[in-house]
Order: C-alpha cells, then structure tokens, then sequence
C-alpha cells in the first residue's frame, strides 16, 4: 500500500482478514495503516532504492491517495503490478487535465477555464456571469485550495494570496444535491456499482453519507452507473474509484471530481454491504472476483473530525457503544485537529431517515453541540 492514513488501514483491515499481508509503504510503522501492517516503509516516494526494496517484499501495489507522484507508480511497475496504474492517476491529481479527459470522452462537468494571471480571473468571471469557484490545480482537498469569488472582489489581491502559476476557474453549478458513486473493475473487465450515496457537506468537508436515499432516483442510479463505467473503462483501472457528482435541477449529472480510489461517502459499505469498496479494491487488485456488493440495509455514515471530539470522555464512549446497529471506527491518529477526519460512525437502520437521527445522536453523545 502506497500510503500510510485512514483508508490503506481500512483497506489492510478487509485484506488480513482474508489471510493477505500487509507492507506500507511512505509512512511510520505508527501511521494508521501502519499500525495494522506486517511490514512499513517509511521512505520518500522519490527515494528509488527504498522503492525497489518495498517492491521485492511484496506481489501486488496499490494506493489508497492520489498525491503519489506519478513517477513513484511508473518506477515501481518496473518490479511489482501497480494497480490502478499511472493514467487514472494523473489525471486525478489535476483539475484541469481531469475535467479536459472527462469532457474529451463526453462526460458532462461543470464549465471551466484555465487561469495563469488576475487578468484571466476577470474576464473568466465576466463570462462565467460575474461568480465561480477558483481552485489550485493540484493538492486540493477537502475545500482546501479553493474559494468562491465574485468579480466585485479584488482579483488581483486573490490571485496573488492564491501563490500558483496555474489555477481553474468554475462555473458555479445550481445543484439539488450532491451524490457520489464508488465502482470497481475487475481483471476480467467486469464493473461493479455500490448503490449511489447522498452527501451533505460542511465547511467543504464530508459530513454525512446516506445509501441508499429515496432523493436518487433511479435515472441517477443508472446514469450514474453508465458515467462510471465510461470512466473506468476508458483509463483501464483494475480497481477502485469514485466519482462525485452534482445533480442539477433539471435532473441530470454533472461530475465533479474523481477519486482513483475508495472515498469517505462509501465507508459506510463496511457494514451495509457484503463486500465493501475496501474488499472490492483487494479483490480486484489480487485478480480475484467481485463481491457482491448488494446493500444489505440502509446506512448512514458519519464523520468524526477533530472538533467533535474536544468533549469526549469515557462515559460519552460508553453511551455510543451502548447504542444499537451503531459501528464506531476510529483511525489510530494521535493528534485531533479542527478539520481532520479522526474516525467515523456508521448506522444501519430499516429506513435511512431513521439512520441519520440515530447517527447524529451518537455524535452529540460524544459531546458534540453542533447537528
């Protein structure tokens, strides 16, 4: 695994499960999948000859975060398969050749241009009709590396605070909602769908996932489904990605970002699934078959930031714990931080209404004010 946080451990939880071995790969032995590993490499991702050593220990690399260089993937499929492999990769990890591949092969995305000056920003707003979404093109997430700006502002006092030669400017998008979808292609090139999560998000980071929610209708399911597909089809993973969408009042899609890997609105798959994104990422990475990845209940899923956590005591833990059909999963990290996803709670219910009542409880039992 090339990466040390929440979801290679996630994914090293399904894996030795299943007798599989763990080795990490650019991060401490204490990191939260390193904790759960075999063997860890805490090297630099351009360090070539502690790559090569990671790569004789083990038969078979993936990644569980797109920040890997992409020389890192292409120097150690010299000794080892990577998969999903460099193409998806790169693309993933700038907005703009993301959203220019996207569009090259016809699927649908919010309008955007390249910026490289304050005058660029400008005339970008005049045409975007005065307002869009700025963002860095690479190294953005979780809100970060981005701002929502109007042409009254001062451009050239925020292109200059935004330090880049390089940024995408975007049209605003009047959406209904957000939704996301993680699928999984397998060596034999079969594609496999989760069932589609609703996403409500706070301060621009995931707040809470639901699946399955009576707001996606079918015709977002299988549209859903058909962009997925085109996706993992056309930069030929053999493995696990997401791909987050807007749903536009006139009920279609629009694709937002995409993820070369499992994602934070399909942890709740863990228990709601058979198979989840995590076993799915291993089986596919292995040339094993797919799971059925069938909902066995409806869910709710969620997040434990650091802010959520400045009350907790033992007796809040114990008030969680005592609850029903409620699954705690925290990540080994041993600094809370406002803003850092520490851990999550998943709940499974007989309807997904009822899911998210009971998950938001369990959050204010843990001391949490807020919703």
């Amino acid at each position: 695994m090339l990466g040390g946080g929440q979801l290679g451990r996630m994914f090293g939880m399904a894996a030795r499960r299943c007798g599989y071995r763990i080795a990490v790969y650019g991060d401490p032995a204490d990191s939260p999948c390193g904790q759960i590993s075999d063997l860890s490499f805490p090297g630099a991702f351009t360090d070539h000859e502690a790559l090569a050593r990671f790569a004789q220990s083990v038969s078979v690399v993936t990644y569980e975060q797109e920040n890997i260089p992409v020389s890192t993937v292409e120097f150690l499929q010299n000794f080892v398969p990577v998969f999903p492999g460099p193409q998806l990769l790169k693309a993933s990890q700038n907005r703009l050749l993301e959203k220019t591949s996207l569009r090259n092969i016809g699927i649908p995305t919010a309008d955007f241009l390249r910026i490289t000056s304050a005058e660029d920003l400008i005339q970008g707003l005049a045409a975007f009709g005065g307002a869009g979404i700025l963002k860095t093109v690479t190294m953005g997430y979780d809100g970060k590396g981005q701002a929502k700006i109007k042409e009254t502002d001062d451009c050239h006092a925020i292109w200059k605070d935004f330090g880049v030669s390089e940024a995408i400017l975007e049209r605003l998008v009047d959406f209904q909602f957000e939704l996301s979808i993680v699928a999984s292609r397998f060596s034999d090139d079969s594609c496999h769908f989760f069932t589609p999560a609703l996403n409500h998000h706070v301060n621009h980071i995931l707040d809470v996932s639901i699946s399955p929610c009576p707001e996606i209708s079918a015709r977002h399911t299988k549209e859903a489904n058909l962009i997925a597909r085109e996706i993992l089809e056309h930069f030929d993973v053999r493995g696990v990605l997401c791909v987050e969408f807007f749903a536009t009042r006139d009920g279609h899609l629009l694709v937002n970002e995409i993820a070369p890997r499992p994602h934070n609105s399909g942890h709740l798959t863990i228990e709601a699934c058979h198979s989840s994104q995590f076993e799915q990422q291993f089986r596919a990475v292995c040339g094993l078959p797919s799971g059925d990845v069938t909902p066995r209940s409806p869910a709710v899923m969620i997040n434990l930031l650091g802010e959520h956590l400045l009350n907790v005591t033992p007796e809040r833990w114990s008030s969680v714990f005592a609850m029903t059909d409620v699954y705690v999963h925290m990540y080994g990290k041993a600094e809370a931080r406002i803003g850092r996803k520490m851990g999550h709670i998943t709940v499974l219910a007989g309807d997904c209404q009822t899911a998210e009542q009971r998950a938001r409880e369990a959050r204010r039992r843990l001391g949490f004010s807020g919703p």
